[in-house]
């Protein structure tokens, strides 16, 4: 299934993916794309469906983030061995992990906001696990059970925030709209291997990364379980896994996004996104 939410910020209502392409609306059937809905037997529930008798939604209807509630925004950096050796790092022993805030989520195709002071904004095309089942101390052997599914993330970051203002990359990791999520949460029935995805992303239509999810240093099933030792997830909670190569920074000579310029970004099976750069 490919699920999504619509309508205007602060107000989406959960929606779902027809076999046509078409947009129908859930709100009858569930409150949000959140909680219960996504554990197995919410999903379950959602699959048995008849959605030729949902009502349509217009195909013109802005998308909001594929997620609801999202407690957690966790993000996993220097995941890719290809794009550790870009930026001139290890690749590291351990999973690194940084935070984005959730005041940083927004739609799929919702302007970006480049922060006041702003030089060094960069884009990151990333696999995101939306948690459907939590749990804690989870079983590498297990871990995929307690995913709901797969989305695309944009890992938007203000490089010099990031890495020369002090403290932890948070900084230069959440600010508003850094975090667009969907265009749809597909749930993990229909993506057979999360580790063999292609993905991509382009800056005013020139491809600038061109990777897939089989360079990832630690695989979805490991992030689910590594985090599970140091946290409890949660239904909603969202784990952004890293990105290939092709970021701005590792670019010679560098480049970063100024307003005006459009990203476009897309994974193999979960959809694609695009976004203006505009100034906050």
């Amino acid at each position: 299934m490919k699920l999504l939410r619509h309508g205007p910020k602060g107000q989406e209502k959960p929606g779902i993916v027809d076999a046509d392409g078409v947009i129908r609306d859930l709100s009858g059937e569930i409150d949000d794309i959140a909680g219960d809905t996504l554990s197995d037997s919410g999903l379950s529930m959602l699959a048995r469906l008849d959605l030729a008798s949902l009502p349509e939604v217009a195909a013109d209807t802005r998308l909001g983030p594929c997620v609801g509630r999202v407690g957690k925004f966790i993000c996993i950096g220097l995941n890719y061995s290809d794009h550790a050796a870009e930026t001139g790092s290890e690749v590291p022993s351990e999973p690194v992990i940084f935070n984005k805030w959730t005041s940083a989520i927004c739609g799929p195709n919702d302007d970006v906001e480049i922060p006041r002071g702003s030089e060094k904004t960069d884009w990151e095309v990333e696999l995101g696990v939306v948690i459907g089942t939590g749990g804690r101390y989870i079983d590498e052997a297990d871990a995929l059970d307690h995913v709901a599914g797969y989305c695309v993330i944009n890992d938007v970051s203000e490089r010099e925030f990031q890495l020369e203002r002090c403290g932890s990359w948070d900084k230069g990791k959440g600010c508003d709209t850094f975090g667009p999520l969907g265009p749809w949460l597909v749930t993990r029935d229909e993506v057979s291997d999360p580790q063999n995805l292609d993905m991509w992303l382009e800056v005013d239509g020139k491809r600038y990364q061109n990777g897939s999810t089989q360079t990832m240093v630690y695989g979805v099933a490991h992030l689910v379980a590594y985090l599970s030792r140091f946290m409890s997830l949660q239904p909603g909670d969202v784990i952004s896994t890293g990105t290939p190569p092709g970021v701005g920074m590792g670019q010679t000579p560098k480049v970063f996004l100024k307003a005006g310029q459009v990203m476009r970004l897309g994974i193999e099976g979960l959809g694609e996104q695009q976004q203006r750069c505009i100034d906050s």
